[in-house]
Formats: C-alpha cells, sequence, structure tokens
C-alpha cells in the first residue's frame, strides 16, 4: 500500500526532500556560476534559465505544502514565515538578468528556504 502525502507530511519527508533539493539547487547555481561559467559551450546549456524557473516552480509547489502543513500541523508560523522570505527572494532573482548578482540572490534565498524547512522540520518532532 503506497504512502500517503499526509503521511509524508506528517512523518517531515516532504521537508527532507525539500531540503535535499535546496542544496542541489546551491551546487547547481554555484557550478553554472563559478566552473560552467569558465567553459562557455558547456556553460550555455545549463545557464538556460528553463533550470532556475522549473527549479522555482518546484520550490514554491514544495516551500507551499510542506511548510503550509506544518504551520496547521504544529501551530508555528516561523518556518513558514522564513521559508516565504527565502522564495520571494528566489522569486525576485528571477526578474534579474543571468549573471553574479542573481545567483548571490538565488543562493541567500535558497539558504533561508532550507532554514524554514528545517526548522519546520524540527518543529513536527
Amino acid at each position: 500500500m503506497p504512502i500517503s502525502l499526509r503521511q509524508h507530511l506528517l512523518n517531515g519527508r516532504i521537508d527532507r526532500v525539500a531540503i535535499a533539493l535546496s542544496g542541489m539547487c546551491v551546487a547547481h547555481c554555484f557550478i553554472t556560476a563559478v566552473l560552467l561559467g569558465l567553459l562557455a559551450s558547456a556553460g550555455g546549456i545549463f545557464e538556460n534559465p528553463i533550470f532556475h524557473e522549473v527549479g522555482l516552480v518546484l520550490a514554491i509547489i514544495l516551500g507551499a505544502v510542506a511548510l503550509g502543513h506544518g504551520a496547521v500541523a504544529h501551530g508555528y508560523m516561523m518556518p513558514a514565515a522564513i521559508g516565504s522570505l527565502g522564495l520571494g527572494i528566489m522569486a525576485g532573482a528571477m526578474t534579474m538578468d543571468h549573471g553574479l548578482q542573481e545567483s548571490a540572490y538565488t543562493l541567500l534565498g535558497v539558504a533561508i528556504l532550507a532554514l524554514g524547512h528545517d526548522l519546520n522540520h524540527r518543529a513536527g518532532r
């Protein structure tokens, strides 16, 4: 019998998946900005804005579900507020031209979002 979404929310699995995705985003941004930026031919492929757009959509969906459920389940709004701040910074970074400033804001947003998910996970224990 498959585990339901509610069970994943209750046992903190969605927060852990969201934290892992945040870590992959950090790795992607770091690799794109530093390593692949040096390799113009390969960098052009991975700097495609579709990676950021898909990542933001996934972050918003997972963030809304996991952080929203956590706020309802344990009654603490702080994790959801912090996570939402991170999502907002990430969304704001999407409006910037591709470059160092956009990468810095994206990484800041991802770090704040990951903190929100971690706090949410801890509050649910």
